[in-house]
């Protein structure tokens, strides 16, 4: 997960929820919407490189729906595709190594996609 200043500027990487079961899942993104006062969810799709939604894609969209379902704010799709990739590439020349590799691609990927949104409403 990522979270913008409140100006709406800069994303940054905010914590990794590692898939247990949707109800906790649910839970906790609820819990950081609450605690961040969260006015827009942007949600990653992962769309094939075609750009069609595929099964993963799918199952992203019946989470969201049910993540609609126990909150107030909106949700928006933003096109994952090549995230990850640019996510490891910025790793490689911050050269950090604080998390797990996968944790700090996952964090830093959903800073990138939240970025790219921000950066399309200005």
């Amino acid at each position: 997960m990522a979270l913008s200043d409140p100006g709406g500027i800069l994303a940054s990487p905010l914590t990794i929820i590692n898939r247990e079961d949707d109800e906790l899942d649910i839970k906790a993104i609820t819990d950081i919407i609450d605690q961040h006062q969260v006015g827009q969810i942007v949600a990653g799709l992962p769309r094939s490189m075609d750009g069609s939604i595929g099964k993963q894609a799918e199952k992203v969209k019946a989470f969201t729906q049910e993540l609609c379902s126990h909150t107030d704010v909106p949700v928006e799709f933003r096109d994952e595709r090549l995230t990850t990739v640019s996510a490891k590439q910025l790793m490689r020349e911050a050269s950090t190594k604080k998390t797990s590799k996968r944790a700090r691609y996952d964090a830093i990927a959903a800073a990138i996609i939240l970025q790219g949104y921000l950066d399309e409403g200005r």
